[in-house]
């Protein structure tokens, strides 16, 4: 599994600027505060999930938005939906309970994971992810999450989660 460093040196390699802020650990959307008031940008919440079929799905969308996981299913084409467990996703994702993240998807090799962003991130100037623990906070900006994504072979599936709708990308079949 890839660490922190390693994903700091892709970033790196890709000429992916990053701020990163070091942290207390945060558990969940709406602690730490303190933690989003030092960095600029949209933060996150992450959702590692699995479908009926087996099909495993990482939701990052803004902290702020209203997710409706009871419709969710439908809108990607997915079969009904539950929270993947800790086992899996560290296998897959290679992070912990509190520490989900789209940068856990340079971990995901084999591609068992399908990839769900927020439009509201896919629009954003700068996001916020954990870099796969929950005791920091890393900022990047747009093209650089595009950067990331390119270089761990993934191409999102964009949701407009207000109006539960694609708007980039292929629902699953």
């Amino acid at each position: 599994m890839k660490t922190r460093a390693d994903l700091m040196a892709l970033l790196d390699s890709l000429g992916v600027q990053t701020a990163t802020l070091e942290h207390r650990a945060v558990f969940r959307v709406g602690e730490g505060e303190e933690v989003k008031s030092g960095l600029p940008g949209v933060h996150t919440k992450n959702l590692f999930l699995k479908d009926a079929r087996g099909q495993l799905w990482l939701i990052s969308a803004a902290d702020s938005t209203t997710i409706d996981l009871k419709r969710l299913h439908t809108v990607i084409g997915a079969a009904r939906l539950s929270f993947g467990n800790a086992a899996l996703m560290a296998e897959t994702l290679g992070v912990t309970p509190g520490s989900v993240t789209a940068f856990g998807l340079i971990n995901d090799t084999d591609h068992r994971v399908r990839f769900v962003l927020d439009r509201v991130l896919d629009a954003a100037e700068r996001v916020n992810f954990h870099p796969l623990t929950n005791t920091a906070t890393t900022g990047i900006d747009r093209d650089g999450l595009r950067r990331f994504l390119a270089a761990v072979g993934v191409s999102p599936l964009v949701v407009d989660f207000s109006q539960m709708t694609v708007i980039e990308g292929v629902a699953a079949r």
